[in-house]
């Protein structure tokens, strides 16, 4: 199984890097396989509302495609973003935007792949809860399955305050999140949903 971490941060070594990387880590101990992406190393072109992509290719000329291919091919996915203004960042957002070309024509590319989000932000109660609302939402509208960070916390995702590697306790809801998504990835698929 694969999952993909896409890191919405314009810092590509910042805080919320290291907090997806730490719950890739995870996971690849726990023998799946991994893929990142920092969405601040690609150019992507705004959504325009143009809907071509219902009927042929995206005509913007950017990195998006890379992107599309490498959520076709994983079984799970974590977004991670830092808090701007109470939401993901403009990074994520242009992003998840950009994946409309997965529900065309009646069709849900990511239907049944299981989603779950990080947080980055400056205070504990800075904003997490709702940027992670922002990713649920985006994992909802493309008929994913989303995960909160399960049992023994079960927020909405996992959640980093400050200095990620610092955050003893967001670290603790980072690999919660990532054991949650391992374990729900084996009873998705071994279902064979």
């Amino acid at each position: 199984m694969r999952v993909l971490g896409i890191c919405g941060s314009p810092r590509p070594q910042g805080n919320t890097a290291y907090a997806l990387h730490y719950a890739l880590d995870i996971l690849q101990g726990l023998g799946l396989e991994t893929e990142y992406i920092s969405l601040a190393e690609r150019t992507i072109h705004p959504c325009d509302g143009c809907f071509r992509c219902r009927s042929g290719p995206c005509p913007h000329q950017d990195d998006m495609p890379a992107i599309l291919d490498a959520l076709r091919r994983c079984d799970g996915l974590i977004l991670a973003s830092p808090v701007y203004m109470g939401m993901v960042t403009g990074h994520m957002k242009v992003m998840m935007d950009r994946t409309v070309c997965l529900r065309v024509g009646g069709q849900f590319a990511l239907t049944g792949k299981v989603g779950a989000g990080i947080a980055c932000g400056g205070f504990r109660n800075g904003g997490q809860e709702l940027t992670l609302q922002n990713m649920q939402t985006y994992f909802l509208q493309q008929n994913m399955l989303a995960l909160a960070d399960g049992p023994g916390f079960s927020h909405s995702g996992a959640t980093i305050v400050g200095k990620a590697q610092d955050d003893e306790l967001g670290l603790r809801t980072v690999r919660n999140l990532a054991e949650h998504l391992a374990r729900t990835l084996a009873l998705v698929r071994g279902s064979g949903v």
